[in-house]
């Protein structure tokens, strides 16, 4: 499975499934471990878990198998580990809280001036 098509089926069922405030974040020259990073608020520990699970269902019906899933019920991030697409589910206390899409838009490539 192509990156582009593996990003766009993890658009598609977010947005199915009623994932809020969906945001990619396009990580490649920024780090080696993947290219792309979806961050999706949902409304309980319960619909984050089965947005991550919907996803994998999606997924391996494609032939795709994920690398890993961390967190589960009672958790306020879970993280699904496709390789080239990592998925962060949070609720919107945890998204606020670790502000990924802030710490991941920094441009690293600038250098800070030394007084």
């Amino acid at each position: 499975m192509q990156v582009e098509e593996l990003l766009k089926t993890v658009q598609n069922v977010l947005d199915e499934r009623k994932g809020q405030n969906i945001t990619v974040l396009d990580v490649r020259g920024k780090t080696s471990f993947t290219d792309y990073m979806v961050v999706v608020t949902g409304t309980s520990d319960r619909h984050l878990k089965s947005l991550c699970d919907y996803i994998v269902e999606k997924v391996k019906e494609q032939g795709f198998r994920p690398l890993g899933l961390e967190g589960d019920l009672g958790s306020d991030w879970v993280l699904l580990d496709l390789g080239d697409v990592i998925v962060h589910a949070m609720t919107a206390q945890a998204r606020g809280f670790y502000q990924l899409e802030k710490l991941w838009s920094v441009d690293h490539s600038k250098t800070a001036e030394h007084e």
